[in-house]
């Protein structure tokens, strides 16, 4: 508690356990001075249940940074339903202020609240698709080295392996989150939801999808089994982007490629989308009947291709 007696600015990065961020926001909000900042880098909680919970919503802000912080130069920052446009400006110009290896930050400031800001909206959306992939596989005997051979040169880290490094109980975590405030299509597979049970949760603890004891899993790319499609990943991510320009919740496109870049290095779907979208929206249309997930079905502004005309 003597820590933040003294304190102007807290950046929050407790687990992604909403109770838990909770009783940390309370104590935050009774033992800091009144003027105090209290940033929050979760991936897919809402920044207003945390400003609820520290008596003091209004000086609370979402502030989204990127692995590893010192080199992803992307820093997303978002207001709760309460927060102060002098919160959000303090916000930015310190992220604005923060060093980066890889050159000047990019800020991403979004215009309404957004559970998963903009980037973990992108992704984890796809993760509904990824969670149905791994279920199938177990039924059809895959493994998960076929379906990370799969994705190819398209994808540079398999979604398997990339899981293992991120934490499969963030990636749990996310999705159960995600599927209390936006849809009951986030609910996490069969497959991730036993790993996570029997203490399995990645590199971090010895194994998850791979074993990593014995160091970096070794792929063969060759090995594919036809089961999991990457371009089916980047349909859905435009569409997810689409849907963050209906709800308003970013003015243009523009701020997604470049908090994309910037904080994953991974491009935005925008580009390829252009040329794509009549296609990928048959995709999901395809993909939505298949598997029972109406959360993937093309939104307006994808099937009319009109979020074209919307980069600014």
């Amino acid at each position: 508690v003597k820590a933040i007696e003294v304190v102007d600015f807290v950046f929050e990065v407790v687990t992604e356990v909403l109770k838990i961020k909770q009783k940390v926001y309370k104590k935050l909000g009774e033992n800091s001075p009144e003027h105090t900042i209290f940033a929050s880098n979760t991936s897919t909680l809402r920044i207003t249940e945390l400003g609820e919970a520290s008596n003091r919503p209004e000086q609370v802000i979402g502030m989204h940074f990127f692995l590893p912080p010192y080199r992803q130069r992307g820093i997303e920052i978002m207001k709760g339903e309460k927060t102060s446009n002098k919160t959000m400006e303090i916000g930015v110009a310190v992220g604005q202020k923060l060093p980066c290896l890889d050159g000047k930050r990019v800020i991403a400031q979004l215009e309404k609240e957004s559970p998963g800001f903009i980037v973990n909206r992108l992704l984890l959306s796809a993760q509904i698709y990824f969670n149905w992939i791994l279920d199938q596989a177990e039924e059809n005997g895959v493994s998960f080295e076929q379906i990370d051979a799969d994705a190819g040169d398209l994808i540079l880290i398999g979604p398997c392996e990339l899981s293992d490094y991120l934490g499969l109980d963030t990636s749990y975590n996310s999705m159960k989150s995600f599927e209390k405030i936006l849809s009951p299509d986030f609910a996490p597979g069969e497959v991730l939801t036993k790993l996570v049970s029997e203490g399995y949760l990645g590199k971090k603890t010895g194994k998850g999808f791979y074993n990593w004891i014995e160091g970096k899993p070794k792929i063969d790319k060759s090995q594919k089994a036809g089961f999991f499609n990457p371009e089916i990943m980047m349909a859905i991510q435009l569409n997810e982007g689409c849907k963050l320009l209906e709800e308003g919740i970013v003015k243009g496109y523009k701020i997604i490629d470049d908090i994309m870049l910037s904080g994953t290095s991974i491009p935005s779907p925008f580009g390829a989308g252009k040329r794509n979208y009549e296609k990928w929206s048959n995709m999901l249309n395809k993909l939505a009947t298949q598997i029972g997930k109406e959360y993937l079905r093309p939104c307006k502004l994808l099937k009319s291709g009109n979020f074209i005309k919307m980069r600014k």
